[in-house]
């Protein structure tokens, strides 16, 4: 098993950026798949990004592709999900997954998830 713990969310206006980090403690961070999701009032949970878990291979969502870039750190377990040009249509609560080795846009196959963050995104 690994934890994971999200940070970094909050209000901005339309057009600022924010940072998240998720840090992971537990089994080894390095074979896990990392991803982003979001889930908005009444909708479902929603793939954002992912990134593999060698780090040298990134996938987007279409909705924040050019705005959104994933990153990891292995040694410090950590992976973060820098958000610029943000929209109100950003406005969700943005969960932190884990899984080995393949990466998946399905919210199903990942198996260790964080408590989640809140960004707001005002007009």
């Amino acid at each position: 098993q690994v934890q994971l713990v999200e940070s970094g969310g909050g209000l901005v206006q339309a057009g600022g950026s924010l940072r998240l980090s998720c840090a992971a403690s537990g089994r080894t961070f390095s074979i896990y798949t990392m991803g982003w999701f979001r889930q908005a009032p009444g909708k479902e949970r929603e793939f954002a990004a992912a990134i593999s878990w060698r780090g040298d291979s990134t996938h987007y969502a279409d909705s924040v592709k050019g705005r959104f870039t994933i990153s990891r750190d292995n040694p410090r377990s950590t992976v973060y999900l820098q958000m610029d040009s943000l929209k109100p249509e950003d406005t969700a609560v943005y969960y932190c997954a884990a899984k080995p080795f393949t990466w998946s846009r399905m919210a199903n196959d990942y198996r260790n998830w964080g408590q989640g963050t809140q960004v707001t995104v005002s007009s």
